[in-house]
């Protein structure tokens, strides 16, 4: 049976999930078509495709080489799908106003009245101008790359709405931000346009100063929703939305565990990673590959300063990536690095263990220490980087449906 050729064009294109989301909304090929600004022009000629969405950097680059572009796309100057018509013409439109629009209601972000603060220069700034406008902001300013300074963000100190369009901050470059949230005392609500991480610098930030804010990938599926009905020619209802958001969401996001030494996230994330078909990562046994040596000897000879400075980097590459299960050392949660590296692609479930209960052989601080202490130091920390606390059964099966049922739960209510 014929196939619709759809696509994305783009540079780099390693962090999208585009594909994932297009397969939920229709049965329709979709290939990621990576290339050089040069390959464009030769691409986009040949109309070897159906219908393609366009991304970084290209969305103002294809524009010219279109035979109509959508009077929305036109006022906003960029296209993001551009669909061969019939007679085997091209025509560009931009569903990426429809997929912020949606985001800002799905978040009850009002624009009305306020000073939006909008970073980058790019084509996703364009189309954010246009949104902005269109919603009766006071006042938009738009911050280039060029512009980003503290002296040039201190002038706008006054901002309620930040809108990142810029790529800062997204995978693989995770941890870096586009503006520190200092220079803006008055923010209500933060907007990232990056999905990969979930959770980006500046929405970290956001979190912890308590400012509501909203990453990209509503946006994302959104925007996609509308392209698949230019793709196909055909509306698709609206109740996709919550639907397809929560399956990406579930999909992509990790499922980190932390807690006490000896609680069980090593024989949980076995059990939970088997069966829901993902890859398990034993943070602890990560370390000893890396350094050639078992834990305790890493701790007898290098100290464990050197020890977590290992811990930290180990997280930080396995943090940034998509889909896995990952039980954690029972103090990687003490370095505020580690609880943003925990934090940014993850859901953090903290399971708890009577402490008289949890295993110490092999475990240099548990058997240095009491467990009491361990807890009194560590409990903290556990609270603040965890999304749910969940109690641990002696019976690993009875452990493994309670966290497959909370999983189901959490991604349902918290997309």
């Amino acid at each position: 049976m014929f196939k619709l050729r759809c696509g994305l064009i783009g540079n780099p294109l390693g962090h999208s999930w585009s594909p994932e989301i297009h397969a939920c909304l229709g049965d329709y090929g979709y290939t990621l078509w990576p290339m050089e600004e040069d390959a464009v022009a030769p691409f986009l000629r040949a109309r070897d495709f159906d219908a393609i969405n366009v991304t970084i950097p290209y969305k103002k680059t294809v524009m010219p080489h279109l035979d109509r572009i959508s009077d929305e796309a036109r006022r906003i100057g960029s296209v993001n799908t551009i669909v061969k018509e019939a007679d085997g013409t091209l025509t560009g439109y931009n569903t990426d106003y429809f997929g912020l629009s949606y985001m800002l209601d799905r978040r009850g972000f009002s624009l009305a009245g306020k000073k939006v603060v909008i970073l980058g220069a790019g084509g996703a700034s364009v189309t954010a101008q246009a949104v902005a406008a269109d919603r009766s902001a006071r006042q938009i300013a738009v911050v280039t790359h060029r512009e980003n300074t503290p002296e040039t963000l201190a002038r706008h100190g006054d901002a309620e709405i930040l809108i990142n369009t810029t790529p800062v901050g997204m995978f693989p470059h995770n941890g870096a931000s586009p503006a520190s949230l200092d220079f803006f005392p008055r923010l209500e609500a933060v907007v990232d346009m990056i999905y990969n991480p979930a959770r980006t610098a500046l929405i970290l930030d956001a979190e912890v100063r308590g400012i509501p804010h909203t990453s990209g990938l509503p946006m994302l599926v959104a925007q996609a929703k509308m392209a698949a009905e230019l793709f196909m020619r055909s509306p698709l209802s609206d109740a996709i939305f919550d639907r397809v958001l929560a399956e990406v969401s579930k999909r992509k996001r990790n499922l980190a565990l932390v807690g006490m030494p000896g609680c069980g996230k090593s024989t949980v994330g076995r059990l939970f990673a088997e069966h829901s078909g993902r890859l398990f990562v034993d943070l602890d046994e990560e370390i000893e590959k890396e350094a050639g040596r078992p834990i305790p000897a890493i701790f007898a000879e290098d100290g464990e300063a050197a020890f977590r400075d290992l811990e930290s980097s180990v997280l930080a590459r396995f943090s940034k990536q998509s889909s896995l299960v990952i039980a954690t050392g029972g103090g990687a949660v003490i370095r505020a690095e580690n609880r943003r590296l925990l934090r940014e692609n993850s859901v953090v479930l903290h399971l708890m263990r009577p402490l008289g209960e949890l295993a110490k052989d092999g475990r240099p601080l548990s058997q240095a220490h009491t467990a009491e202490a361990l807890w009194e130091a560590r409990r903290d920390f556990y609270r603040a980087v965890s999304d749910a606390v969940l109690p641990v059964d002696p019976d690993p099966a009875v452990t493994l449906a309670r966290v497959t049922d909370w999983w189901e739960r959490f991604s349902d209510e918290n997309t």
